[in-house]
């Protein structure tokens, strides 16, 4: 009989309050562990949804039958009482953040549920070393049980050009196409996106350059993307995107322009780089370990911005810097990286 180092319980499931970004976190741990530290026993909790009984009762009640000795809840996501050691993955405080952006009642459940489930856990992981402040000023979490692992990527996205597409070629997305060389935005449109600084920024781009703009998700800017449009350039929104059309966006455009006023990892700036896309990024939303590839700008500052997407557009050396760091990183920020990490917190805690 193969003895083991322990049993760990893995909270993998996947509901509808977790954005793309943590259900691709939850899909690639359940799936990588296992792989990564064969000397752990694993069980896996994949059923139910979030705030009631399936998650403050049946889910403890799995806990305790599996007798587990560590259990990992991958989200904040939580029961109030859990019979086990437990570790939790707090990806961002944005909710804390700015509390004025989102509904009321979200607030309460950071403030009682996640920072009970901080408190209650032998450790707190995270993506980034910014949140660890976060954590302490907004949750009390001392920052000794706070790991950092960062997100990762499977390098490449998909083989890509190594150089922009050129006027006229055309990307076929279903009802959607890119015809014109464009810059890319990827994520949703909450309001710490702070997309009208970058509407602002790639519309101020002087006339002789013709690059569009492409957006994912839907048009629920109100006209501020036909407002935006001018000297023949094009604001458009994508829809919601198959895995293998975003990866085709990413290695075709121009850079990735994130704006954000706040992100917890930002895992379109690593997908972007592993497509070998320049990134674009407010120095506010960039996390400490894609700094090195990424270029940077105060995110409220919109003039700020254009000049960085006209740096992009005519120094051929900076892109292709951007592009080859950007590589290198994705290469080693990979999604086995992540768990293999992620398994030595739980060799820690067992020890």
């Amino acid at each position: 009989m193969r003895r083991t180092l322990g049993r760990v319980g893995i909270d993998a499931r996947l509901t509808r309050q977790m954005s793309v970004g943590m259900q691709r976190y939850v899909r690639e741990l359940a799936q990588r562990l296992p792989q990564v530290a064969p000397e752990l026993e694993f069980i896996v909790y994949g059923s139910g949804g979030n705030f009631g009984w399936n998650e403050q009762v049946t889910l403890p009640r799995w806990i305790a039958r599996s007798r587990v000795d560590l259990v990992h809840f991958l989200s904040q996501y939580t029961p109030l009482f859990v019979p086990a050691r437990s570790i939790v993955t707090i990806h961002d405080l944005i909710h804390l953040r700015f509390p004025e952006q989102f509904k009321m009642k979200v607030g309460p459940y950071y403030r009682f549920v996640v920072r009970r489930a901080c408190a209650r856990a032998v450790r707190v992981i995270t993506d980034d070393e910014r949140t660890v402040e976060d954590l302490r000023r907004f949750l009390a979490v001392d920052p000794k049980k706070v790991r950092v692992i960062p997100l990762g990527v499977d390098a490449p996205v998909i083989p890509s050009p190594s150089t922009p597409p050129p006027l006229g070629a055309t990307l076929s997305t279903g009802s959607t196409s890119a015809a014109s060389p464009y810059f890319l935005y990827v994520g949703n449109h909450r309001r710490h996106k702070n997309l009208q600084t970058l509407l602002d920024a790639w519309s101020a781009l002087p006339e002789r350059y013709r690059v569009d703009l492409c957006l994912t998700g839907g048009d629920d800017f109100g006209g501020a993307l036909e407002r935006a449009s001018r000297f023949g350039r094009q604001a458009r929104a994508l829809g919601e995107l198959s895995a293998d059309d975003l990866a085709r966006y990413y290695s075709r455009a121009l850079a990735l322009v994130h704006p954000s006023l706040c992100e917890g990892f930002g895992l379109p700036l690593l997908e972007a780089m592993a497509a070998g896309t320049p990134v674009v990024v407010s120095e506010q939303a960039v996390p400490r370990a894609l700094e090195p590839a990424s270029l940077t700008f105060p995110a409220p500052d919109a003039s700020a911005l254009t000049e960085r997407l006209v740096r992009i557009l005519e120094d051929q050396g900076l892109r292709e810097r951007l592009v080859n760091e950007g590589k290198m990183l994705a290469q080693a920020l990979s999604w086995d990286r992540c768990a293999r990490s992620t398994a030595d917190v739980y060799r820690e805690v067992l020890a």
